[in-house]
């Protein structure tokens, strides 16, 4: 692998640069979805973000770097897509199924998103796992407090998040990514995986 990520005084330092960095984002992301990061090359990532070839350099030093900050950016946007969608006075299991929606949500916007973090696995193991790491420890984070506000059972923690984020990206890949016609939205399918964090896979007691 190159040299990691790009130097602190490449970070754009106007809305200018800010624009254009996202552009290359952008354009790198549907670069890497179609062609995969071997055949993917700078010059068509500078060509779908209608920039010089020369531009790319005041950001990135390699296709690696790019690549490896795409991985990131998309961590953050799943992050922050999750965020948005918690109300405060949200109880632990609606924080559970809003978090789910927002990302399949997402995922059925990016769908880029699967390609590129299955990618990076190989391309740069060090991004792909703290991807499922941050994702996962910010998942512990919530069932540790639904557990402290007894909403949910105490003593939850990582094997719990890791399940339960592992159902997630499942529930994304089928109904964001393979979706089809007559699928249920995105709303129904978080409210059934609710139920089943909720209740879990045991029969109900007779009413």
């Amino acid at each position: 692998m190159a040299t990691r990520s790009a130097t602190p005084d490449k970070t754009p330092r106007t809305e200018r640069g800010r624009k254009t960095l996202r552009k290359l984002l952008d354009a790198a992301a549907r670069e890497f979805a179609e062609h995969g990061f071997h055949e993917a090359s700078i010059s068509a990532i500078t060509r779908r973000a209608g920039v010089a070839l020369g531009t790319f350099y005041t950001y990135y030093d390699t296709k690696d770097a790019i690549f490896r900050a795409l991985v990131s950016d998309m961590s953050q946007a799943v992050g922050k897509a999750a965020r948005e969608a918690i109300e405060p006075d949200m109880g632990a299991l609606q924080i559970e199924r809003a978090a789910l929606q927002a990302f399949l949500e997402f995922a059925s916007d990016n769908k880029a998103i699967y390609r590129i973090i299955d990618e990076a696995e190989f391309v740069d193991p060090e991004s792909y796992r703290t991807h499922y790491e941050t994702i996962a420890q910010r998942i512990e984070e919530r069932l540790r407090a639904g557990g402290a506000t007894g909403e949910m059972r105490a003593g939850l923690g990582t094997p719990e998040a890791w399940a339960l984020m592992g159902m997630n990206v499942f529930l994304g890949l089928r109904y964001a990514i393979w979706s089809r016609d007559g699928d249920p939205g995105v709303d129904d399918v978080a409210k059934v995986a609710n139920r089943m964090l909720a209740n879990g896979l045991l029969p109900l007691p007779d009413a």
